[in-house]
């Protein structure tokens, strides 16, 4: 049977509002700023209450940036907690855009709900454990293992391990937590911060400069492979869609790394995301998929 799903994802720069079919079809899609809590989570309600007038949707699924609160029974469950975009930490999220909505909602990070959009509609369907990649305006990381999102103290924040460093490299970085850690070296932030007054699209493919992101990366995924063993790691985001030459330098850089202590697949591992810009809007319908065929709802 088929189901109306309604979708919210919430990302660093704007968010995206999706109205869907439980087989990912996509039937109306609205883009909202993210600014301050006071001006974007009204609009994305407004989008919300147009589409329950029209006709109910049988679930809900929202995705946001992070850091989020994602134990049930714990007083920050559904908040955005120790985020570094100003005005967002202890946002009540969840609370406010469902309270209204008396249907089955999953709630989970964006890059964890891309992950499962892409195990459910694109290149990780049929694994169980994979990683979804974003590098844009920061790093995230979706890490799935034995089919399910990893959970405990907090959700998978890969992107804010330290790293070594190049030999020779001592810019600081650019993560106002971590500093040099890969999120504070690899992502958009960062590269255009260590770029200065030099214009991005005047920075050729093989300049220097992206020896240093996919060093971070790479090694990123090396302790992925060393940890929990994804089959199949796949990379999206501004930076890597932007350019796509990274993702063949990553995984020569991690092969090398990897040095064949441990099998990796003979074909190509780490690839683009088959959903391509459409894998954060569909991963809130993912979840809201998950919610209504008995996965995590509203306690």
């Amino acid at each position: 049977m088929t189901y109306r799903i309604a979708g919210l994802e919430l990302g660093g720069t704007k968010c995206v509002a999706t109205l869907s079919s439980n087989n990912g079809n996509v039937l109306d899609q609205a883009t909202v700023p993210t600014t301050t809590p006071d001006m974007t989570l009204p609009a994305l309600s407004a989008i919300l209450a147009r589409w329950a007038d029209e006709a109910p949707f049988a679930a809900l699924g929202i995705a946001s940036f992070g850091p989020v609160g994602l134990t049930p029974d714990a007083d920050d469950f559904g908040f955005i907690t120790a985020t570094a975009k100003p005005g967002w930490r202890d946002t009540d999220v969840l609370g406010g855009l469902s309270a209204p909505y008396d249907v089955p909602c999953g709630f989970d990070t964006d890059v964890n709900a891309a992950a499962l959009a892409e195990n459910r509609w694109g290149a990780a369907q049929g694994l169980d454990d994979f990683a979804y990649v974003t590098v844009g305006t920061g790093v995230g990381v979706g890490l799935i293992v034995h089919g399910a999102p990893t959970r405990g103290l907090g959700h998978c924040e890969l992107g804010h391990i330290r790293v070594a460093r190049l030999a020779g490299d001592t810019w600081p970085g650019h993560c106002p937590y971590h500093g040099d850690c890969v999120e504070g070296l690899a992502a958009g932030p960062a590269i255009l911060a260590r770029l200065g007054d030099r214009p991005l699209d005047t920075v050729d493919d093989d300049d220097p400069l992206w020896t240093g992101v996919v060093h971070a990366l790479a090694q990123m995924c090396h302790t992925m492979l060393m940890t929990t063993g994804p089959r199949r790691i796949l990379i999206g985001g501004g930076v890597t869609n932007g350019r796509p030459h990274l993702r063949a330098m990553i995984e020569a850089m991690v092969r090398k790394s990897v040095a064949g202590y441990c099998p990796l697949p003979a074909e190509p591992f780490i690839l683009p995301p088959a959903l391509g810009d459409q894998a954060g809007p569909l991963g809130p319908i993912a979840l809201g998929c998950l919610a209504l065929e008995g996965g995590t709802s509203l306690p």
